[in-house]
């Protein structure tokens, strides 16, 4: 069908990566080119950045971690375990380096990027597994990393926030450690696809139906979903940290984000809704549009915001 692109977008919807995950494996190798082919990132301010391992106490595999944390700075600071999106199968630390950078420096936090299990090798639960560890790794070290315990977040993009959001529920009916803030950047959050964008939006850019139908078939690998798999599926949402979420117009994912973030609302949760017109899933990878430079800067003031205040 026909979009009404950002007229700033539409020239690179050609020269969009395919992103076709029904090959894991080729799908990795393609993005890891991409970013590869990416050029550095100068943060606005210097940080240090350290590679760490945390382990599950059952002795199960280490997860990877990067951390990154403004320079020069004594006293403790607000914290976001970092999330990064791939629809549960592709996706790195690597692959939103720059993006953790800009959190770090911009929003003056101290970033934990977290490299979890990817599906299908390792399907649901080892990813959400892996994003409450880090939680819980980060909580037990803060005062290592000079982080506030009182001030963490979670977010990310995509599958990322999906992650993150459950992330959120099991640190609240677990009695875990208390975020501050969770931070839903074109969240996937529902395995029905029954919403109206996602039955609509077939063949758009990056993300489409198809992609969508095989990342949650991986991620289950033919379990039934629990709310910890699924965030739109928990029937309760009260008690849970405040949210920012943001969406794109031409987006599968858009109405998902949209119902979540209503009925956060109506569970009396505090929310920051954001949908941005003639945007698609990924086009913030035209980074010099303006429409692109706005959704970044939002979501980092939002997380300084509830973070820091």
């Amino acid at each position: 069908m026909t979009y009404r692109f950002d007229p700033e977008l539409a020239p690179w919807v050609p020269l969009m990566p395919t992103f076709d995950i029904s090959d894991p494996a080729a799908a990795r190798a393609e993005l890891a080119e991409l970013v590869r082919q990416m050029p550095p990132y100068t943060p606005s301010r210097p940080l240090t950045v350290e590679d760490r391992t945390a382990h599950h106490s059952d002795g199960g595999p280490g997860v990877p971690l990067r951390i990154y944390r403004p320079a020069h700075r004594t006293a403790p600071l607000p914290a976001l375990v970092f999330l990064h999106g791939g629809g549960f199968v592709v996706g790195s630390v690597d692959g939103e380096d720059a993006r953790a950078q800009e959190i770090a420096a911009d929003a003056d936090v101290v970033v934990v990027a977290v490299d979890y299990r990817l599906a299908p090798e390792h399907p649901f639960p080892a990813g959400v597994d892996d994003s409450y560890l880090a939680l819980c790794w980060l909580t037990e070290h803060a005062a290592e990393w000079g982080v506030d315990r009182a001030r963490i977040g979670v977010g990310g993009g995509s599958a990322g926030a999906g992650l993150s959001a459950a992330v959120a529920l099991l640190a609240r009916d677990r009695g875990g450690p208390a975020l501050r803030m969770q931070y839903l950047n074109i969240p996937e959050l529902d395995d029905r696809l029954d919403t109206h964008s996602m039955r609509l939006y077939t063949d758009t850019p990056i993300w489409n139906r198809p992609n969508a139908e095989l990342s949650w078939r991986y991620y289950l690998g033919g379990e039934p979903a629990t709310p910890y798999a699924a965030p739109a599926r928990a029937t309760d949402l009260r008690g849970l940290p405040a949210a920012y979420v943001d969406v794109c117009e031409f987006d599968p994912l858009r109405d998902e984000g949209i119902a979540y973030a209503q009925r956060l609302t109506q569970a009396g949760v505090s929310v920051e809704l954001h949908m941005y017109p003639g945007t698609f899933h990924g086009s913030s990878l035209v980074t010099d549009a303006a429409v692109s430079r706005r959704m970044a800067a939002d979501g980092v003031t939002a997380i300084r915001r509830l973070l820091h205040d």
